[in-house]
């Protein structure tokens, strides 16, 4: 059949900015949701893509939604499984029904008139069931590991922005604290450097805490620093990215002639990454050993200050940071204006303890995040072969390959 007989595709809804009025309703552009209107559009379950802008991305909605003019929608499914429709978009060629403006965009016509092949509709809910319950744990890891993070955010923010534990000793209160952690935390404050930090706790700055690194990039032309290359190497687009502050991979790997153009050559794991400059402020912890192009500030642990400490005090900071920037084509952070930077330094034992506190939830992060990889390959390459049939359903059944809620 052809892809109209199949679906009906409809262009979505104008919204200009004045009628914008906030709400619960998901307003879907054609890159997915990006704020929320007080008006339904179209009624959920749906699917919608991307006409004009951003095309090839499909995004499957369940609930009541407002799909905006820079998109198609699926008007009519035609008895079709939605979540199925969902996944058997992303196999279509959007770029064959390019209009061949300047900007990106699809005829919808040109769609409607793609001959295609479908399955029938218990094959259709066996398939989407299959790559569903994919999504689904990738989905539950995404908000597990964002629940972590927040753990350690909050952690770090008690202890060392909010002082709780010494507030609440101070004023003769309990901390909330187990008796052995909350001993490790002076009763009062004292002025150091012209500010106030707990009894006994240092004020330092950044630079003199850490050893402060950049980067550069070897020359692209040259193929005996790239091809066949083994070491990552990172660039901020690795770090936009990023569903957590963990970096597991890099797009680029260089070989052992490109880290020797490098002046910081490849930096141990653990070391805190920080985009610079186009925009400052991507931030991530290395769980492997990289080099780093010249966008970049690498902050390598290997003082007093332990990593996780500097993770979330870069985070906290990041307004501060951002104000020592300058430039005039792009805002900069440079490494001298970065490395004055004032940071409380608490005492050995209180930061040994945070490190076994956020320690077990970044590796837990981790592990999730390598977790929601692997089942992201996973569905990526069972895609293509279950929507042309070359995997059926009943195969995947006889190797025994899981299909219930939580695929391992």
């Amino acid at each position: 059949m052809n892809l109209g007989d199949f679906v009906t595709l409809q262009r979505g809804f104008d919204l200009p900015e004045a009628e914008r009025r906030s709400g619960r309703i998901p307003v879907v552009s054609s890159s997915g949701i990006f704020f929320h209107h007080d008006t339904i559009g179209a009624r959920g379950p749906g699917v919608v893509t991307g006409r004009y802008g951003t095309i090839g991305k499909v995004f499957f909605i369940n609930e009541d939604y407002w799909p905006l003019n820079t998109t198609l929608f699926v008007k009519d499914f035609h008895g079709n499984d939605p979540l199925f429709v969902s996944y058997f978009l992303k196999t279509i060629d959007f770029s064959s029904c390019s209009d061949k403006s300047s900007v990106p965009g699809v005829n919808r016509n040109d769609l409607h008139s793609l001959p295609i092949r479908a399955p029938p509709l218990p094959t259709q809910h066996a398939i989407a069931r299959i790559l569903g319950s994919l999504d689904d744990k990738i989905e539950l890891n995404s908000k597990i590991n964002e629940t972590l993070e927040a753990m350690a955010r909050a952690i770090f923010q008690s202890w060392f922005v909010d002082f709780d534990p010494v507030r609440a000793k101070a004023g003769g209160r309990d901390t909330g604290l187990p008796p052995e952690v909350a001993a490790l935390f002076p009763d009062g404050f004292e002025e150091v450097d012209g500010r106030e930090v707990p009894r006994g706790w240092e004020v330092g700055t950044i630079g003199e805490s850490t050893a402060i690194v950049g980067g550069s990039t070897p020359s692209t032309t040259n193929a005996s620093f790239w091809e066949n290359g083994t070491h990552p190497f990172a660039t901020p687009k690795d770090l936009a990215g990023l569903s957590t502050p963990i970096l597991l991979d890099t797009e680029k790997k260089i070989t052992d002639l490109g880290v020797d153009k490098i002046s910081s050559r490849i930096l141990p794991l653990g070391t805190i990454l920080l985009s610079s400059r186009a925009p400052i402020g991507y931030i991530a912890i290395t769980s492997i050993p990289v080099s780093i192009n010249q966008g970049f500030i690498g902050i390598i642990c290997d003082k007093i200050l332990p990593n996780y400490y500097l993770l979330s005090w870069v985070g906290e900071n990041l307004p501060a940071i951002i104000d020592r920037a300058n430039g005039t084509t792009f805002l900069e952070i440079s490494k001298s204006n970065f490395k004055p930077m004032e940071v409380i330094i608490p005492s050995t034992e209180v930061l040994i303890k945070f490190v076994q506190q956020v320690g077990p939830l970044y590796a837990q992060i981790g592990n999730s995040e390598q977790q929601s990889r692997m089942l992201a390959q996973i569905r990526d390459a069972l895609l293509p072969k279950l929507m042309s049939g070359k995997i059926l359903v009943s195969e995947l059944r006889s190797e025994k390959i899981c299909l219930g809620e939580n695929p391992s």
